[in-house]
């Protein structure tokens, strides 16, 4: 069983230098699987190691993990520059994720624009089939969770949750956590309980992104348009959002260990929740 004194066991030994599977299974007295599965789970847990597959699909195929150093994790000057606005940005209004978005390849990107009505999600951006190909990890970055609440075609989009936690897909959340989002904080949780797993962790972090990364492959981002006046005055309860969509693998890694290092430093949800609650007449 991984626990956390093996689990640092595992980091202590790969911190020094890269290891093969086979040498990090030898290093904890278990076998090539065990270590395998091991090391995929302190990935979608923590994030702090990564893997790189040599000669995939050959007999000579080579598994290298790697300490994934979430501290420094620019590899140009403009990343650099990128997440120095991330860090002292707090809400959505502070960073755009066009600044991203204008760095990756043409061909490994794409852009939409669409009107949205409250709770429910258009088949354009499909986000139940993008969430349901998730086979290990899925990172959010949210503001209120109010998308606990969507439905896209007579789909709930809680119950894809359910069924990503029933398949064992680590689900990691950062959102602010207030009274606004309580209720919404509540109800993804609850699906820890139902399921009798832990499968489901949220912490509290101010910062400006929308956005869901899915495994190594996806990630999209969702930005929010100005209301036009002309739909203040027809009274238009839509409102107009863009979606940018990433498949380069670099620039998820780098999205990623962004998530990482703020995921890291943030306050577990159910702590600020207790302290929130316990201000008298809030309950």
């Amino acid at each position: 069983m991984l626990d956390s004194k093996l689990t640092k066991k595992i980091c202590d030994f790969i911190y020094v230098k890269p290891r093969s599977i086979q040498e990090i299974a030898f290093h904890i007295e278990k076998n090539w699987r065990t270590a395998d599965s091991y090391v995929n789970k302190i990935i979608t847990e923590q994030g702090n190691l990564a893997i790189r597959n040599f000669r995939e699909g050959s007999r000579g195929a080579l598994k290298i993990v790697y300490w994934n150093n979430i501290e420094k994790i620019h590899s140009n000057d403009f990343q650099e520059r990128l997440f120095k606005k991330i860090e002292t940005a707090k809400n959505r209004n502070d960073f755009s994720p066009f600044d991203i978005y204008q760095y990756v390849n043409e061909n490994k990107r794409r852009a939409f624009l669409e009107e949205q009505s409250e709770y429910t999600i258009t088949s354009k951006q499909d986000l139940v089939t993008a969430m349901q190909s998730s086979e290990k990890q899925l990172l959010i970055f949210s503001g209120n969770l109010s998308w606990v609440n969507a439905i896209q075609d007579k789909k709930k989009i809680i119950d894809v949750f359910e069924e990503l936690a029933n398949r064992n897909v680590s689900i990691k959340v950062l959102c602010q956590v207030n009274l606004e989002s309580i209720k919404n904080i509540k109800k993804l949780m609850e699906l820890n309980d139902k399921l009798h797993k832990n499968i489901i962790e949220i912490r509290h972090s101010e910062q400006p992104f929308r956005a869901f990364i899915i495994d190594n492959k996806f990630a999209r981002f969702k930005e929010s348009r100005k209301i036009s006046e002309d739909n203040l005055k027809n009274n238009t309860i839509k409102k107009s959002y863009i979606f940018y969509e990433i498949t380069d693998e670099e620039w998820i890694e780098w999205i990623q260990k962004v998530f990482w290092n703020l995921f890291r430093t943030s306050i577990d949800a159910k702590n600020r929740i207790k302290d929130i609650e316990s201000i008298e007449k809030i309950k």
